[in-house]
């Protein structure tokens, strides 16, 4: 088995994806979160791929986040959209990045990752607030390189 496989379990998996749709009740922005074990170019770079991989560059507005861990590297990056940098202030993740990094230096994964994908969608709420005809632009799913 892989440290991917390893990180989490399918309920701490689940319990993520819980958190997603949480959050996003709120929000018209979308969360992803994506899990491997290394990358062979720095973690932003790599951060910035995912999200265009997944397709998180096409949303409507631009709202999309991707929450991605490097396992091995013990790195993690959270990075946003476009429309996400043109409404919100320069350090707007910094919160968010110290609950993880906080959780994650005890060993405590999931509740890192449920932790900051909550506080994210507090933080899209206010520059991204839900309406009527918002639709989940985004698979809720983990995904795993």
């Amino acid at each position: 088995m892989s440290h991917v496989e390893e990180f989490l379990t399918a309920e701490e998996e689940n319990d993520i994806v819980n958190a997603i749709v949480e959050a996003e009740k709120n929000t018209s922005g979308e969360i992803r979160v994506h899990i491997e074990s290394t990358s062979k170019i720095d973690h932003f770079s790599r951060a910035q791929q995912i999200f265009h991989f997944l397709k998180m560059d096409n949303t409507k507005e631009g709202n999309g986040v991707l929450l991605y861990v490097a396992v091995d590297d013990r790195k993690f990056v959270i990075y946003g959209g476009e429309g996400i940098d043109r409404a919100v202030p320069k350090g707007f993740w910094d919160t968010t990045k110290d609950v993880i990094a906080s959780h994650f230096k005890k060993g405590n994964f999931k509740q890192g990752i449920i932790d900051g994908i909550l506080i994210a969608g507090k933080e899209l709420q206010a520059h991204f607030p839900w309406n009527q005809n918002d639709i989940n632009e985004l698979n809720d799913a983990i995904s795993k390189g």
